[in-house]
């Protein structure tokens, strides 16, 4: 894998921000009543991300080390009110529903986590590469939570788009998961799942050389004899 798919790689799969860092969790739980908010929210994160860590890349040997952290959030509040005015006018509905979270952006630990630890060290296209992975991350974890939610919450999916469903009316919504319990709820179970894959997928692994056959072990009966040396 180059070192550019794997900047995405890196965001979407080995570490995404919400199920691996567990970053985020403000929007991450507070806006995910549908899929469509969850999508909106994850989205306008991207763009704020992947813009900033280009620019923070290019100025990375201009800002002085002692004020690094107030440009770097001078950057992304720029950023954050160019894509709230822009949402305002193009997204009315999604504005109505992100409301406050969008300036929040500004303070998102994401944003300024990968400013200092990837896009203040490294060039430009790999930073915005690595934007790009972690904002994709972010947008598929927040779209899958608030899909879930929705569907089990209000018995719909993507309510409000072309692609709006409703379940039959014979379906009783489990309203809690609307709200902010409900959020913990399918987190947690979605960490179990993916936690509960990967285990599986180590103990599936084998050992190079290994038939799984222990006691006929050679590499056993070697360490056996130095410890009787």
């Amino acid at each position: 894998m180059n070192k550019y798919v794997e900047r995405i790689y890196n965001g979407v799969a080995k570490e995404n921000p919400t199920f691996i860092l567990m970053l985020g969790m403000c929007p991450t739980l507070a806006v995910t009543t549908s899929a469509f908010n969850g999508l909106g929210m994850g989205l306008s994160t991207m763009v704020v991300l992947v813009a900033s860590n280009l620019l923070i890349s290019m100025l990375r040997k201009i800002i002085p080390d002692k004020v690094r952290i107030p440009a770097y959030i001078v950057v992304v509040a720029t950023l954050v009110t160019v894509v709230e005015m822009l949402i305002k006018a193009f997204i009315p509905s999604l504005y109505d529903a992100l409301g406050l979270y969008i300036p929040l952006i500004v303070v998102n630990c994401i944003i300024l986590g990968r400013a200092e630890s990837y896009a203040s060290k490294n060039p430009p296209v790999l930073s915005a590469l690595d934007g790009v992975g972690m904002g994709l991350g972010f947008s598929i974890a927040l779209t899958c939570i608030g899909f879930f939610r929705e569907l089990i919450g209000e018995g719909t999916i993507l309510s409000g788009t072309p692609l709006a469903m409703s379940l039959p009316e014979f379906y009783e919504p489990v309203t809690i998961f609307v709200l902010a319990p409900g959020a913990f709820l399918v987190l947690a179970l979605i960490n179990a799942f993916l936690n509960a894959l990967h285990i599986q997928n180590n103990g599936k692994k084998k050992v190079e050389g290994c038939d799984g056959n222990c006691c006929s072990c050679s590499g056993l009966a070697d360490c056996a004899s130095r410890d009787q040396n």
